[in-house]
């Protein structure tokens, strides 16, 4: 069940005491396995959110999983959750961690959209440009590909867009032919 505010509770409380332990750098490598762990495999998901399957059953799957990977701060924290029973919303604490982190470590996100895939080279190009453009300092760009956009990008960081692709502007093309005023007046 995804509650998003228990998420950033959790998530929070776990960067706390990781700060507090001097740990922050582990778990935050310990989360980005279980991201990683949580989005390779749909079984593990379906098994966080079985209601028949009792949390210290739960628990045991999971430190099975991840083995000796994580620190014993994540795993203390992971036993916490199944011992609430609230293992399940696992997913949502990942992702309200690593935003936090961000916003603790001042790291800016942004998702770059192209129609193929992009090199290295213009990636670096786009990280120069958008902190030449603000004040960010630490950005993590995203690459996503979606063949939808025929060309050109789509950029969205922090609430914002930029959508300089061809998609976009074959569709803003229709939408001028569409609402015409001068073919209306000569009916």
């Amino acid at each position: 069940m995804n509650n998003p505010r228990l998420a950033q509770r959790y998530a929070k409380s776990l960067i706390d005491i990781s700060k507090e332990m001097g740990q922050l750098e582990a778990v935050f490598n310990d989360i980005g396995f279980m991201e990683k762990v949580v989005k390779s495999s749909k079984e593990f998901l379906v098994m966080l959110n079985s209601p028949v399957i009792p949390g210290d059953k739960k628990y045991k799957v999971i430190a099975a999983v991840m083995g000796d990977r994580i620190s014993n701060i994540t795993d203390a924290f992971i036993r916490l959750l199944c011992k609430k029973n609230r293992e399940n919303n696992l997913p949502g604490i990942i992702t309200a961690f690593k935003k936090q982190y961000n916003v603790l470590k001042g790291i800016h996100t942004a998702t770059l959209t192209t129609a193929m895939p992009v090199s290295d080279a213009l990636i670096g190009e786009f990280e120069s440009m958008i902190k030449a453009a603000s004040d960010v300092k630490h950005l993590q760009l995203q690459r996503k590909v979606d063949e939808s956009l025929i060309g050109g990008f789509v950029l969205e960081m922090e609430g914002k867009l930029v959508d300089a692709s061809i998609s976009r502007d074959l569709n803003d093309v229709r939408k001028q032919f569409e609402s015409n005023e001068y073919m209306h007046r000569l009916r």
